[in-house]
């Protein structure tokens, strides 16, 4: 796979966690167990961040060590395979905690000279 296809699905994951994190704005965890439509969105969203980073390269994934490449990619196993399944605990605590330093760290990549080709 090539480096600019890495970058589409960097970008890819940036804009689902963007948009993830706007729909937890000014919303408490509560929301997830009453509004069945933000609880889903939200779940789809990390699911399509788990899955532009399963299409990222091996070899790119093992120069940006700053991103736990395979607990997002399980994460999106997990949410696909146990549907029936999800712990909206945990789930709010990965929206309010790693979602965020994804973000920065995803920002930190794409802006770096790495895809300068």
């Amino acid at each position: 796979m090539s480096r600019h296809n890495d970058a589409i699905r960097l970008r890819h994951m940036l804009g689902y966690a963007y948009e993830a994190f706007a729909l937890i704005e000014n919303r408490r965890r509560e929301d997830l167990d009453d509004d069945r439509l933000l609880e889903l969105s939200l779940i789809r969203l990390i699911e399509m961040i788990g899955e532009a980073a399963n299409r990222i390269s091996i070899a790119f994934r093992n120069q940006t060590t700053s991103i736990p490449w395979s607990q997002i990619i399980c994460l999106r196993h997990r949410l696909i395979h146990g549907y029936d399944s999800v712990d909206n605990d945990i789930l709010w605590e990965i929206l309010t905690t790693d979602i965020p330093h994804l973000i920065v760290e995803l920002e930190k990549i794409i802006e770096s000279p790495i895809f300068e080709e």
